[in-house]
């Protein structure tokens, strides 16, 4: 952990003239191309961002989860592909071994993910199933010293990329319920383990996903993570608690660089030989961005330091994502709508923002799952 505030300062600077320096700029040739620059990657790399949740004794840099959404603030405000690329090494890709993994695994993997020299991915959605765990059908049947992998999933981000997936996969075909499923770290190059051809997406070009299927796929049972079946699901909520809250930040540092443009557009703007900056209508549309930014960025800091005081935020990673999601949603339609019929033009870039978070209210569940892990954690708290 940093914990250090000058070499804290010193870090997110960094991220700034990096994001302001070398993302910016390469925009669009990564959405032409569909390709971040490896050049950009390169430097990622070497700034340790591929690593920065990932603790100190496995090669990462070992934020604080606090430090961590500060990071992710910085680091988002460019195309979220360049955050995306690194997103899954810090998240829901290690997590599950960082939090739940034996030491063996730890050792094995994860300094090479902080390194970035492997790319991490998670594989839980299905084609059947997305946050429905009852009706999860990747089986893992045992067979001797290890377990035999049958099934798809879908959607999975960096999997084009990736080296190693964190695998939910049912172990006990009995249940019909999360209680039967186990988690498993599966290599890329296994025998049966194939890849999809790669989403054409609404937006979010140059951050990749695609189908992964397990055909027989053998499995060492030492890749079992925390060595017991049936804790799959466990550890997947425990991932997804610090995913939606980085997920939330991630959502203000988009939101904060589609209002500088917006902001920026509409005082060169001019229309009756005045900024439109200077219409009252323009202005309220700037200040209800800027108050519900203000608004996403304080609970995401304040569920993240509760995390740090080691308290439970599953309630409060759920909220934050859910509203820094529909949030930046809102952000990202008046940024369009502040520079008129140029909104709607690729040539200034908005458009793109526009496309690109749409999917923040879609993954690592819904905005309408969202609202009832929120109802069903206000139910239990009163007794219900």
């Amino acid at each position: 952990m940093i914990r250090d505030q000058e070499t804290l300062n010193l870090l997110l600077d960094a991220v700034r003239r990096f994001v302001r320096e070398r993302c910016v700029p390469a925009e669009a040739i990564t959405a032409q191309d569909d390709a971040i620059p490896d050049d950009i990657v390169a430097e990622m790399r070497r700034m340790g961002l591929f690593g920065f949740a990932i603790p100190a004794q496995y090669g990462g840099l070992g934020l604080t989860l606090e430090e961590e959404v500060l990071v992710n603030f910085e680091l988002s405000q460019c195309s979220p592909v360049f955050r995306s690329i690194a997103g899954t090494n810090n998240g829901i890709g290690s997590m599950g071994i960082v939090i739940d993994g034996s030491e063996a695994q730890k050792r094995k993997y994860l300094p090479r993910l902080a390194a970035g020299e492997i790319i991490g991915s998670f594989a839980l959605t299905e084609p059947g199933s997305g946050s429905d765990a009852g009706a999860l059908a990747t089986s893992a049947r045992r067979d001797g010293d290890g377990y035999i992998l049958n099934g798809s999933k879908r959607f999975i981000t960096n999997a084009p990329e990736a080296s190693i997936f964190t695998v939910m996969a049912r172990t006990d075909p009995a249940t019909k319920d999360a209680s039967g499923v186990s988690a498993f770290i599966v290599e890329a190059d296994s025998p049966g383990l194939s890849l999809g051809p790669i989403d054409k997406k609404m937006g979010q070009r140059g951050g990749h996903t695609c189908d992964v299927i397990f055909d027989n796929v053998r499995v060492p049972a030492d890749n079992l993570i925390g060595g017991k079946e049936g804790m799959g699901f466990k550890t997947a909520m425990k991932v997804l608690d610090k995913a939606r809250l980085n997920i939330a930040a991630v959502c203000v540092g988009v939101a904060e660089r589609m209002l500088q443009d917006a902001l920026a557009y509409a005082l060169q703007r001019r229309q009756f030989d005045r900024p439109v900056a200077e219409f009252q209508l323009v202005q309220a549309m700037l200040a209800d961005c800027r108050t519900e930014i203000f608004a996403a960025r304080s609970m995401t800091l304040e569920s993240a330091r509760k995390h740090d005081a080691g308290e439970r935020i599953g309630l409060e990673a759920s909220c934050c994502k859910y509203y820094a999601s529909e949030m930046c949603g809102r952000v990202a339609d008046r940024a369009v709508q502040v520079h008129g019929g140029a909104g709607y033009m690729a040539d200034y870039g908005i458009e793109r923002f526009y496309r690109d978070v749409r999917l923040f209210r879609i993954y690592e569940g819904t905005s309408q799952i969202q609202q009832l892990v929120i109802a069903r954690h206000m139910i239990k708290a009163a007794g219900g």
